[in-house]
């Protein structure tokens, strides 16, 4: 069974997760992101991880490096000392389990080769790290994979609706995700309904601009949308200001 790390302060308030490291407060998925989300009421931080050329598990969000420094190459495409050059606040998964302290780590991890979802977990068992990390995951096939290799690990699903909750309990997660958007007193118990814990994402996706969605962008979130998931009751909100939801729901 995963650890109760990330189930065991229910009843007081949702954890809180500083997405992309807490990219309201620094630079998105940096050290200083993720040291910043520590003194900011953060329970955990959510983090990216892709690979480069030559093999280096590195936090970045984006296939390419347009919108965080004007650079048209794709991160699998770099190699890590060049991206450290272009973008030198680029973290690695080495430095986000060795800063992160006691926080918990989400890995949204947005690699699909089996092999390399092996080595991610290979790295967290040899940080020590396995009862406060999350695995997000876009896929049957990868939850599946990864919980034979780990029963120990806490898995949350990154699939789109609600009705493949029950796939996804099956395959081996223990938490699905639900955006702002759709995320209902209706959705959350189909979600509970197969015994999964829910979080939610503040603002929409970028690349669905959805017009029932909230007008803001991933990660971003107002009262309004707060009071909206407060009514709900999820177990987790990934938000990009932690203070946010701190000063709404209480310290845990």
């Amino acid at each position: 069974m995963p650890s109760d790390f990330w189930i065991g302060r229910f009843g007081r308030k949702p954890l809180i997760i500083a997405h992309r490291g807490g990219a309201a407060l620094a630079g998105e998925n940096s050290v200083e992101a993720l040291r910043a989300a520590a003194g900011a009421g953060a329970d955990a931080i959510e983090t990216d991880i892709r690979l480069t050329k030559d093999g280096a598990l590195v936090c970045i969000h984006d296939e390419d490096l347009r919108r965080l420094c004007g650079d048209s190459r794709r991160v699998s495409d770099i190699e890590f000392a060049t991206l450290r050059q272009v973008l030198p606040a680029t973290m690695t998964l080495h430095e986000a389990l060795a800063t992160s302290g006691s926080l918990g780590v989400l890995l949204d991890i947005k690699i699909a080769d089996p092999a390399q979802l092996v080595r991610i977990i290979d790295e967290v068992v040899a940080a020590h790290a396995t009862g406060r990390i999350m695995l997000g995951l876009r896929s049957l096939g990868l939850i599946a994979a990864a919980r034979a290799v780990r029963k120990d690990i806490a898995i949350l699903a990154f699939l789109e609706e609600p009705e493949s909750s029950a796939q996804a309990r099956d395959a081996g997660a223990d938490w699905f995700r639900l955006w702002q958007g759709a995320a209902s007193l209706e959705s959350a118990a189909i979600v509970r309904h197969v015994g999964l814990h829910l979080a939610v994402m503040a603002g929409q996706p970028r690349s669905v601009p959805l017009p029932e969605y909230p007008p803001y962008p991933v990660g971003i979130i107002d009262e309004e949308g707060l009071e909206h998931l407060h009514r709900i009751g999820p177990d987790a909100i990934l938000l990009d200001d932690p203070r946010l939801a701190a000063k709404h729901f209480g310290s845990s």
